[in-house]
């Protein structure tokens, strides 16, 4: 198996980090701007995990990761924010998502955290 990791967030130049730092994990990366493009993008592609921002335009983190706990097939979300309240973390814990990490990030941790998350639901171990 290839995990197929999506990162949502509006800045660009973020998303490139995310997907500098992960790219030599054995995963399939895909990018969304935002929410919108997020939910697009997890209802055409088999997505093994979700990182994702809170605050963006359109539909927010917390939206997607809501609409993630109403699917029958559970689909890990880690939720990134720079600007984490204790509202928004009860909201993510309330919708059992796999992490909440507050930005910045330091990047050991984001992929020691993804391949956690990989193993954890699906056995995944990198190449």
């Amino acid at each position: 198996m290839v995990p197929n990791i999506l990162i949502t967030d509006d800045d660009a130049g973020f998303r490139r980090t995310l997907c500098d730092a992960l790219s030599d994990r054995g995963l399939t990366l895909h990018q969304a701007g935002d929410g919108e493009e997020a939910l697009a993008v997890i209802n055409q592609k088999s997505i093994h995990l979700v990182l994702v921002d809170v605050h963006m335009p359109r539909v927010t983190g917390i939206d997607v990761i809501r609409e993630l706990a109403g699917r029958p097939l559970r689909i890990p979300a880690i939720l990134m924010s720079a600007m984490m309240d204790e509202e928004i973390e009860r909201e993510a814990a309330r919708m059992r998502a796999y992490r909440i990490l507050h930005k910045p990030i330091r990047l050991t941790d984001l992929r020691n955290i993804v391949c956690g998350s990989l193993a954890e639901t699906y056995g995944w171990r990198p190449s």
